[in-house]
This record gives C-alpha cells, sequence and structure tokens, in this order.
C-alpha cells in the first residue's frame, strides 16, 4: 500500500463545494496536477510520492475556498483559470476572477468570469465607454456584456438597454417566415433573450420591455438614431458590412456605454473582407479610449468539447 499525505483546508466544510456533486471535479484537480487524489469524508489524500505537487495543490484548493466564499462556486472552467494563473505566476490574475463577479439587481445571482481575459473584458467594459469583445464561440462575450448591461439598467445607472444585430442568415437561405415584423425578426434575436432570461426573471424582462427600459432591434433600426445614456450592445458584429458599423458607431449618444460582440472566424457575408468587424480593428485600433479585448480557445465555457472543436478548427486553418 502506498503511503498517503494529508492536505489541509482552510475550511474543511468547503470540500464538498470544491469537488462537486458525486466529485465531479475531482478529475480536473488530477489531470491538472498530474497525481491521484484519495476522498475520505472531509479529509484529501494524495500519494506521498507526489509531496512536492502538494503544496500546489493547497494553494490552488485555498485560492478556490476564497470563490466559495464570495458565492462563487467553482466548476471546471473556474479551477482550470485559478490554476493557469497560479502556474503563471500572475498573482493579480487570481485576484482579478475574484474582483469582477457583476451583480445584477434582483437577478439570479452572480455573475464571475471563468477566465483571465473575460475578467479582463469585464474590466475594460467598467471603465470604457465603447469595448469590442471579439473572440470564437462560447467564450462569454454577450452574455458578460448582457449581464453589466442588466447591473446599469436595473441600478438605474443607464436610462435604456439596447441589444441589436445583423439580420443575417448564417449560411442558409430560410425564405419566406410568415407572421408580423416582430415575429420574423426574433429568431435572429433569440440569443439575445437567452442570454438575459439566464441572468434575470422572464417577469423583469417583461417588465424592461413594457416600460419601454429594454429595446431588442434589428441593426437596420438604428440608422438616424441618436442613443443617449443607454447601455448600447451589437452582437454578431463580424456579419456587419463596414457602412453599417460605420453608422452603428456614429449613433452613440451622450453619457452611453457601447460593447461590440463578434467572432471573426464565423463570417456569414458573401465576401468576408467586406466584414465591418474585421475593417474596425484596423481603423480604431490608435484610439486610446477604444478597448478591444480579443478572447480565445482558452476561455470557451461551453461544453468541454467546444473548447476542443474551437482548437481542431484553428489548426486546420493554420494548417
Amino acid at each position: 500500500m502506498p503511503k498517503h499525505l494529508a492536505v489541509t483546508l482552510r475550511d474543511p466544510e468547503s470540500i464538498r463545494y470544491l469537488f462537486g456533486a458525486n466529485d465531479g471535479n475531482l478529475s480536473v484537480f488530477e489531470d491538472l496536477l498530474g497525481i491521484r487524489i484519495y476522498l475520505q469524508g472531509n479529509q484529501i489524500f494524495i500519494d506521498a510520492a507526489s509531496q512536492s505537487v502538494g503544496k500546489q495543490l493547497e494553494e490552488l484548493l485555498a485560492q478556490l475556498e476564497e470563490h466559495i466564499r464570495l458565492g462563487n462556486a467553482p466548476n471546471p472552467d473556474l479551477i482550470r483559470a485559478v490554476h493557469l494563473s497560479l502556474q503563471t505566476g500572475r498573482s493579480e490574475s487570481v485576484n482579478i476572477l475574484k474582483d469582477t463577479a457583476v451583480v445584477v439587481p434582483n437577478g439570479l445571482g452572480k455573475t464571475f468570469p471563468r477566465s483571465h481575459n473575460q475578467a479582463l473584458y469585464l474590466r475594460a467594459i467598467e471603465k470604457h465607454d465603447l469595448v469590442f469583445g471579439i473572440g470564437p464561440a462560447g467564450t462569454g462575450k454577450t452574455y458578460l456584456a448582457v449581464a453589466l448591461a442588466l447591473k446599469a439598467v436595473l441600478g438605474r445607472s443607464r436610462r435604456k438597454l439596447i441589444l441589436t444585430r445583423p439580420v443575417v442568415e448564417a449560411g442558409e437561405n430560410l425564405g419566406f417566415l410568415p407572421g408580423d415584423l416582430e415575429q420574423k425578426i426574433s429568431p435572429y434575436l433569440r440569443p439575445l433573450y437567452d442570454a438575459m432570461e439566464s441572468l434575470v426573471s422572464l417577469e423583469t424582462i417583461r417588465r424592461m420591455e413594457e416600460n419601454r427600459t429594454l429595446e431588442i432591434a434589428p441593426l437596420a433600426y438604428m440608422r438616424g438614431r441618436t442613443l443617449s445614456d443607454c447601455f448600447i450592445i451589437l452582437d454578431e458584429a463580424q456579419n456587419t458590412t463596414k457602412e453599417q458599423m460605420k453608422m452603428f458607431l456614429t449613433r452613440i449618444g451622450e453619457g452611453s456605454k457601447t460593447v461590440v460582440t463578434g467572432d471573426i472566424t464565423q463570417i456569414d457575408l458573401p465576401k468576408k473582407q467586406n466584414s465591418g468587424l474585421l475593417n474596425v480593428i484596423r481603423v480604431l485600433e490608435n484610439i486610446q479610449e477604444i478597448e478591444f479585448v480579443f478572447l480565445g480557445e482558452e476561455d470557451v465555457v461551453r461544453h468541454p468539447l467546444v473548447r476542443k472543436i474551437v482548437h481542431a478548427y484553428q489548426d486546420h486553418e493554420q494548417a
């Protein structure tokens, strides 16, 4: 029988949150540290031969216990993000993950970043009036922006939330869609509702629509308007044309905060080079008041397979 070493927790009761339901997080710790972990009640043991890694495990667990204290239950993405921050010696990265939680008034719970870049993205939105969040599917670009937007509007620091996106079909010709205008554009705007419904109740969303503090509309409806004292999100911006992007950015009025999100690897325009998002990176990159945040496959927080799919496509395109 191999000898075992005990690993100390600051709060022994936190073990059920650290390792998840049915010890679902256990394999994540083992894969990251290359060790075997044994759980007995509220005690943690590792092989004596892994003593050099024991301190790493204790430090990782201590940081995650802080997240638990703040109400952020560890999941595989958070565990990997904290471990990466500790491995790279970025102590500020460990702290920023804890310090950038978003609390939406009357929301369904706190929203935490799940990676260092997500935390930087949230900080950028708090600090700047215009932020571009660019990255592949599943990196939280839209979700985190919507969380901050709801916090601002429901907290009354902005009078209105405006969500918009270009109406472009993703490689399919859907043909004629029945119904009135609202029913026709609803499928295109559904992802924005999905984000809101995971952050606040349906009753809150309906109330915002009724009192006109929430507006969701196609990008074409933005022409000629001046959007003042609003929180504005342009989603799927990779499918704007250069002209549409210029039109949208010149709608921003006094006191407004704007977030533009998009994935430059999924452009559905007939000519990819006409993408307004690709163009605007070059046009506005030297304006200091504007922040560009680039997220990557390490920031994907959907199903673990999504990260592998994104990585596989990137490898294929580079080859």
